[in-house]
């Protein structure tokens, strides 16, 4: 997989993608990063990529000319039919919001194209013509996309066949299957009177299976109930989360 990052301050890219499973991606060319510097694809000597923005108000708007210059010059080697399935993806807060799913869906491709938002945003036609679609990473402002970037790479490389050392570590995931992971344990078994699950030391891996499944649900409806709508439930589980959540109604008229 290729994957270009178009950015104003590529040294941010630097130290994560230098570390760890994407070091390691690299490394073993399961992977490769492209950082480039939007100033670079400027036609003034100044380098300007931005200007105020028509109508007045705070802060300056990235220009087109620099970001469709960039990504005209970052895929021309390329052919007609693989520039029109490739996936050209503004940082934006405004974007759909990204998940598992969302990443799951850019594991698939070949090669995918980020653009780093700054300042107070890009021009329109950027998004009108140019990018493909729009990914936010949540429900606040950053100063520009590339920590977006360093996050959207991240959770998507760790999908790659062969990056992960098992298969089973991103299955297992939380999100992975719609529900938050079930609770983890290592050594010691006691530390400072906690012990690890009983089941878990048993060595009866289906009971285990069953008991990590059903830790994962309840882990689910007590800090994100919202995944519970569009994870795979079969109709026992869904009886059960019934229960709970008739339960907890019993327990908040108690309380009031």
């Amino acid at each position: 997989m290729h994957i270009d990052i178009l950015t104003l301050f590529p040294e941010m890219f630097k130290g994560p993608f230098r570390e760890s499973i994407i070091k390691r991606a690299v490394e073993r060319g399961l992977i490769e990063i492209s950082i480039h510097n939007i100033r670079d694809f400027t036609a003034d000597r100044h380098h300007v990529v931005d200007d105020y923005p028509y109508g007045g108000g705070a802060g300056m708007v990235m220009k087109p000319e620099p970001l469709f210059a960039a990504v005209e010059g970052v895929l021309s080697p390329l052919s007609e039919e693989e520039k029109s399935c490739l996936p050209i993806i503004l940082l934006t807060p405004q974007g759909r919001l990204f998940s598992q799913e969302a990443a799951q869906e850019l594991s698939t491709r070949k090669r995918v194209l980020l653009i780093c938002g700054h300042y107070e945003g890009v021009d329109e036609r950027v998004r009108e013509h140019l990018a493909t679609d729009e990914i936010s990473i949540g429900d606040y402002v950053l100063t520009g996309g590339e920590l977006p970037a360093m996050v959207v790479v991240d959770a998507v490389v760790r999908l790659l066949p062969g990056v992960l050392g098992s298969l089973e570590s991103a299955a297992e995931e939380s999100h992975a299957a719609g529900l938050l992971e079930y609770p983890q344990y290592t050594r010691p078994v006691d530390f400072r009177g906690w012990r690890v699950p009983d089941i878990l030391l048993s060595g009866h891996h289906a009971e285990i299976a069953k008991w990590r499944r059903h830790e994962s649900l309840r882990r689910t409806f007590e800090r994100r109930p919202d995944l519970l709508d569009k994870a795979r439930l079969s109709d026992k589980e869904k009886e059960l989360i019934r229960l709970w959540r008739e339960q907890m109604s019993q327990s908040d008229e108690r309380r009031r």
